[in-house]
């Protein structure tokens, strides 16, 4: 199933829907503002809460945790020691380990588990200005968590790019 996802809006306190292919609203993605730290809550077209995404303070390195029911659910770091200039690592909190890689700020990477791909985000499906899609492969995989790792990628490598205090 397909995802699309508009990269304009993902500023902080704004708020925008992510639809399936079908042009139907699926997640809402709820910017907090006015927050020490990012913050940012995907809910579902009925406006419950399914992931927190959260940046981390003071951490030794950029990191962001995702959190489902107030719990963490996992971590998101880059990867510090990788041939690939854009790799992160997704730790789930039971311990598996999910590998994003690829041409991040070209929207252009995956989310593996163990060599299997688990989604492919492109901006290739659309040619809408600003848009990229989250193709989620594995139907039994968990979307909610694939769309918020993609999301927080995202930010996470425009954050690097633009530097501190470039917000």
């Amino acid at each position: 199933m397909k995802y699309l996802v508009r990269d304009k809006m993902l500023a902080i306190g704004d708020d925008y829907w992510i639809e399936d292919e079908d042009g139907r609203h699926a997640y809402l993605v709820d910017g907090k503002a006015l927050r020490f730290r990012d913050t940012l809550e995907l809910k579902d077209p009925d406006g419950r809460i399914l992931i927190t995404l959260r940046e981390k303070l003071f951490a030794l390195r950029d990191a962001m945790t995702l959190e489902r029911d107030e719990r963490r659910l996992a971590v998101i770091r880059k990867k510090r020691f990788s041939l690939l200039r854009n790799h992160y690592t997704v730790v789930l909190n039971e311990g598996t380990e999910l590998d994003v890689s690829g041409r991040i700020l070209d929207r252009e990477f995956k989310v593996e588990y163990e060599g299997e791909l688990l989604a492919l985000i492109s901006r290739q499906w659309y040619r809408i200005r600003e848009t990229y899609a989250v193709d989620v492969v594995r139907e039994d995989a968990d979307a909610s968590l694939l769309i918020a790792v993609a999301v927080c990628v995202v930010r996470m490598a425009e954050k690097e790019r633009d530097g501190p205090g470039d917000d």
